[in-house]
């Protein structure tokens, strides 16, 4: 029974670890988001390379099934919503 119980625990402990992580890593993107947007809203140049590279990372885990995918993002689409949000 101590076996059972024992890969019980390590696999719960290893899904905590996959959702801290995500949650950093969604943080992060939400940052690099937010900086994205409003260096568009003021017609400066950026990039979503940054964005994409933590959503690779957050992708990464989703293949092991406990968080779900991100969309990769295109500089359209931060265009796309900052038009959104002036109007």
């Amino acid at each position: 029974m101590s076996e059972v119980h024992q890969a019980i625990t390590a696999h719960l402990q290893k899904q905590h670890s996959i959702l801290k992580q995500f949650a950093e890593l969604e943080q992060e993107r939400e940052r690099y988001i937010e900086e994205a947007v409003m260096l568009c809203q003021n017609g400066k140049p950026f990039t979503v390379e940054n964005i994409n590279a933590v959503t690779k990372k957050m992708n990464e885990l989703a293949k092991q099934g406990v968080v779900p995918t991100r969309k990769y993002v295109t500089a359209e689409m931060v265009k796309e919503y900052v038009e959104r949000i002036t109007k």
